[in-house]
């Protein structure tokens, strides 16, 4: 029974406590309103949201708003005549936090209009308990209604709060708080208003929140996760990429390598996994993919970790990522039922994260070629062994993917562009990789269009680095022929040439297709070549308006090249007659023929010298088919 009178007696010395601070906070005098706060701040406990809605009627806002006041110099109560000030800043900041706790008063407008002026206290007021009240009535405030948080970022906020982050301790309750001002203030507020200011003050933020990412082990270290992870993955974020770089001290991107190190290793939920990819992804975004190797230092670990933890913990994690994503995404639109619109928004959630996932990986897969090529490695062979491994486990679930998709018919969206993409990342550096696969799916592959395209365009330009060293063997042209990718290629050149022409230049791209073209026509006689004319005719009136105004030379000698093994196809009679190849064009190849020959002999320019071989094609060439193309032959001989 003694617990319970106990609680009895509590309830009644609460009861009476109350009603003495109504009595004095109805008073007329302010020494007794000035009482009854004193004995609010004693006797009512935080929880007790009902007392708390009961003493703020009592009291009153507009007193509440002259204590203030008093307490910045600004104003006088009648009692003591403005002495005191501390007291009364310290009684006012800590009764308006603990009213705020009842989120009625909080969504007012009268403890709206009061953040300036608790703004205006922390600026002036280094105290620990005064601004930790401070920092209690603006989250409250702000959480409680979209005016507060408009106010507290309109009144400088932001500028404020990160210029406090760099002083407040380690783990503390205020950072906390300062945290989740913050964050509160990145998710609500649009896009326009970040972008007209504040890039450095998210920087120092960064650098701070960093630092609690990486040393703490308690709860604060995820809500650092979730604060980074929002500004990483807002679309703002490159906007400060260049302030984050020029931070002189490096510490802070070591921090985000040590917390993400540690969120990666341990058993944590997924969105959290999945945040501190976002994470790895922008910072390799901003200080290039040798970030991901480099010391990482644990909470309560003595031994030294190897440099390239960090590396296999994202590159493992990746994988595991990219089977859960492209698994939910195919099952969401194949199996699961299309007509709510919740599957629609799921399907689009799902693509986002692959974007993010697949650029992680393209970059690990950057990483290891320039790790592969280079002599003095920073990883050692096993770590070697064990990103291939990964890297090819990654592809051969991407592959499944796409595979998946052709067999529902399915050709058109961004997640299979991007599947694309990261494929030929990786055959890109080797071409070998899933031979087998890419042997059944290339001619799908060269068909996968962006959801904003007309046709297949960027699919190709992702492949063309592979294509280009698969069609030096014979095999790859006799695969690019079955499959008839060749004229995915030709039109691919088609449309990079008249990006080219209006001003897109993609150099790199053009003359892949160039090589990859000239690679498939040099070995014609080595397998079935497709009697298809008409796909190389577009070609040559394309390579004739590119080159027409051109003084480059080796785009010269490039197109030339093509033309004169295009010309071992056919002859002058059965050009001007095919539809759409008109005399003019053929003016023009005439003349550019006769340009790339009269480089030849002595006298030869640098440039020339450098194209020899393309110049050994056009000359080889002109010696079977001249006889076949006389107005060619003219310009030529004269």
């Amino acid at each position: 029974m003694e617990p319970q009178l106990l609680q009895q007696q509590e309830e009644q010395s609460q009861s009476v406590s109350l009603q003495d601070c109504l009595k004095l906070l109805k008073g007329e005098r302010d020494e007794q309103r000035l009482a009854g706060l004193l004995l609010v701040t004693k006797f009512t406990k935080s929880d007790d949201l009902v007392s708390l809605k009961a003493i703020y009627d009592a009291v009153g806002p507009h007193f509440l708003d002259r204590l203030l006041r008093t307490g910045l110099g600004k104003g006088v109560v009648s009692s003591g005549n403005g002495e005191n000030r501390d007291a009364y800043l310290q009684l006012s900041v800590t009764v308006l936090s603990a009213f705020c706790r009842v989120p009625q008063i909080a969504s007012s407008k009268e403890m709206v209009s009061k953040i300036p002026m608790v703004l205006e206290v922390m600026l002036k007021e280094s105290g620990l308990p005064v601004l930790e009240e401070c920092y209690e009535f603006l989250y409250l405030v702000s959480a409680a209604s979209e005016d507060g948080l408009t106010a507290l970022y309109e009144c400088g906020g932001m500028k404020l709060i990160a210029g406090q982050m760099s002083t407040l301790s380690d783990g503390s309750h205020l950072m906390e708080l300062a945290m989740k001002l913050v964050h509160m203030m990145l998710k609500k507020l649009s896009q326009g208003i970040i972008e007209s200011g504040h890039l450095s003050e998210l920087s120092i933020i960064v650098a701070k929140v960093a630092r609690q990412f990486a040393l703490l082990q308690s709860a604060l270290k995820f809500e650092a996760l979730h604060l980074l992870s929002a500004i990483f993955s807002s679309e703002y974020s490159t906007l400060f990429h260049d302030a984050l770089r020029d931070i002189p001290n490096e510490n802070w991107s070591n921090h985000i390598r040590d917390g993400v190190a540690t969120i990666l290793q341990n058993r944590v939920a997924p969105a959290e996994k999945f945040e501190a990819l976002v994470l790895a992804e922008s910072m390799v975004s901003i200080k290039g993919e040798g970030w991901l190797i480099g010391q990482v230092n644990l909470p309560n670990i003595q031994d030294p970790i190897p440099a390239d933890r960090c590396l296999l913990l994202v590159l493992e994690s990746s994988r595991v990522e990219v089977a859960v994503l492209l698994n939910d995404l195919a099952y969401t639109k194949y199996e699961a039922s299309k007509s709510s619109s919740s599957t629609a928004e799921s399907i689009i959630s799902k693509q986002q994260k692959v974007t993010i996932v697949f650029s992680l990986v393209e970059k690990i897969i950057k990483l290891i070629s320039n790790i592969g090529e280079n002599e003095g490695n920073p990883v050692d062979e096993s770590t070697f062994i064990k990103a291939i491994n990964g890297l090819n486990e990654t592809i051969g679930v991407v592959l499944e993917y796409l595979e998946d998709a052709k067999e529902h018919g399915q050709k058109v969206g961004n997640d299979l562009l991007a599947s694309v993409r990261l494929v030929g990342s990786y055959l890109a550096e080797t071409p070998v990789a899933c031979k087998g696969k890419i042997e059944e799916l290339l001619g799908y592959l060269l068909s996968v269009e962006g959801e904003d395209e007309s046709g297949p365009f960027y699919s190709v330009c992702f492949l063309l680095p592979m294509l280009c060293q698969m069609t030096m063997e014979i095999e790859g042209c006799r695969l690019l022929a079955s499959s008839g990718g060749y004229k995915a290629v030709v039109d691919c050149l088609i449309k990079l040439i008249e990006q080219n022409r209006h001003g897109v230049e993609d150099n790199d791209c053009v003359f892949l297709a160039c090589d990859t073209i000239m690679n498939f026509l040099l070995k014609r006689m080595q397998f079935p070549f497709p009697e298809d004319e008409s796909t190389f005719f577009n070609l040559l009136k394309a390579l004739a308006v590119w080159t027409e105004k051109t003084n480059d030379q080796s785009v010269v000698m490039m197109a030339s090249s093509i033309c004169s093994l295009v010309f071992d196809l056919t002859s002058e009679n059965d050009l001007l007659n095919h539809p759409g190849f008109s005399s003019s064009c053929l003016d023009s190849l005439s003349r550019l023929i006769a340009r790339s020959l009269a480089s030849w002999g002595q006298g030869m320019s640098d440039v020339a010298k450098e194209d020899m071989d393309l110049l050994e094609i056009v000359t080889a060439g002109y010696s079977r088919w001249a006889d076949r193309f006389p107005q060619i032959r003219q310009a030529v001989e004269g």
